[in-house]
């Protein structure tokens, strides 16, 4: 991804196009999973939901399950796309490190008022931590969900303890995948973490927020960005052509002639 600093804008880009794309159609995939996951249980007439405008589908088993399995797909196809783009170019900076647990309590109290945040890099550590935890969640949600799916394709004569396995892995990571999301939200809620909206939208954050919080991060930009001087190559000309000495054509005096040629001048 091209990270660089937009002086004239005052702007630094953050996200690239591609990460936009993938983190708003995991998003939205996500929602929908979430709203015909909850669909597919008797729910829709009993609080009403059928009520909502737009929503009288909602108690039809069989467009929620279609849709659930049409989000599904965008969903899983996203998500190994995801791990196989960033993979193949190590893109690492979100994989968790080592002190992420500790930094990230120091900077949880910083937010509260608790202290000082120290200098960051891209990610904070508790956006690495959040990216392992929800990474897994999604694997176990994909895993357990094409078990299911297997089975009401292809076996509907699977073993019952592989599928009551497999759904309650489904339903339980189905809940703490809503309340990671619930976490994320309230994340961005938080004041310092609101010039994050921007970068999620654009792609691009303002640059002195990036100085103030991700100083680290800015100081590995603008030391590829900004060509050293000493690297700069000097500009090597073709060597001039040698046409020998200059020449002064000049008449030379006459008492500088020699004697015939005198002569014949007085002549």
């Amino acid at each position: 991804m091209a990270e660089k600093i937009l002086t004239e804008k005052y702007l630094v880009s953050r996200h690239s196009v591609v990460e936009l794309i993938e983190h708003w159609t995991i998003a939205i995939s996500g929602l929908i999973l979430l709203l015909t996951g909850i669909f597919e249980l008797p729910v829709a007439k009993r609080y009403y939901i059928i009520t909502i405008p737009g929503l009288g589908w909602s108690a039809d088993f069989i467009t929620s399950l279609y849709l659930h399995y049409s989000a599904a797909l965008v969903f899983t196809a996203v998500a190994v796309f995801h791990v196989l783009y960033h993979g193949l170019r190590h893109e690492n900076g979100l994989l968790p490190q080592k002190e992420d647990f500790s930094a990230s309590i120091i900077v949880i109290k910083s937010l509260f008022g608790f202290g000082e945040e120290p200098p960051m890099r891209k990610y904070l550590p508790e956006q690495r931590l959040a990216y392992a935890g929800m990474a897994f969640i999604i694997a176990m949600l994909i895993i357990s969900g094409l078990v299911k799916t297997y089975k009401n394709i292809y076996a509907p004569d699977m073993s019952p303890a592989v599928l009551i396995l497999a759904t309650w892995i489904h339903n339980i990571f189905f809940v703490l995948f809503f309340l990671t999301f619930l976490a994320h939200m309230a994340a961005i809620a938080l004041r310092p973490n609101w010039p994050m909206v921007r970068g999620i939208f654009t792609g691009k954050v303002r640059l002195d927020y990036a100085r103030h919080r991700h100083s680290l991060w800015i100081a590995d930009i603008e030391e590829t960005q900004t060509t050293p001087a000493a690297a700069i190559p000097e500009l090597q000309l073709p060597p001039a052509e040698d046409t020998g000495p200059l020449v002064e054509e000049t008449t030379p005096p006459l008492d500088d002639l020699p004697l015939d040629k005198k002569e014949t001048t007085d002549a």
